[in-house]
């Protein structure tokens, strides 16, 4: 298995600090007072999450279309097909408040954990790719989590 380049291990992990910190400020009050006063209450509590997971799903879409244009035929029809997918989703699904969004975008990242997982296994997708995605999702599901309950 090949390692997953520093740049995007690295750069992986700094996109959860929005999932992070939004999870902070949920669990802790004083931590979401704190963050009102100096960033607003739309980058604090679950706002910040949702937001931002309805952002990501978005960019992913547009990650899984570059990954699309390397298959041909058939396969590529269904790989263009499933790529805009998560973003369709992340428009569609985010609305009704917050618990309503938390877990239609939990669910919409683990759809696209689904199809990251059919574009590795059709070779599209870089060998490292799982294991990075498989650890973001866990990181960012368990976040949103914390919107619901």
């Amino acid at each position: 298995m090949t390692p997953i380049p520093r740049p995007a291990l690295i750069l992986g992990l700094a996109g959860l600090l929005p999932f992070l910190w939004g999870a902070a400020t949920q669990l802790s009050p004083d931590l979401a007072d704190h963050s009102i006063r100096l960033l607003g209450p739309r980058f604090t509590g679950p706002y910040i999450g949702l937001f931002y997971g309805s952002v990501i799903l978005s960019f992913m879409s547009g990650v899984l279309w570059g990954f699309a244009t390397r298959a041909k035929g058939r396969q590529a029809a269904i790989a263009y097909t499933l790529s805009v997918i998560p973003a369709l989703w992340a428009f569609f699904m985010t609305g009704g408040g917050p618990t309503s969004a938390a877990t239609n975008l939990i669910t919409g990242f683990l759809g696209l954990l689904m199809i990251d997982w059919q574009f590795w296994r059709w070779n599209l997708a870089p060998h490292w790719w799982m294991p990075l995605r498989s650890a973001l999702t866990a990181v960012v599901v368990l976040s949103l989590a914390i919107a619901i309950l």
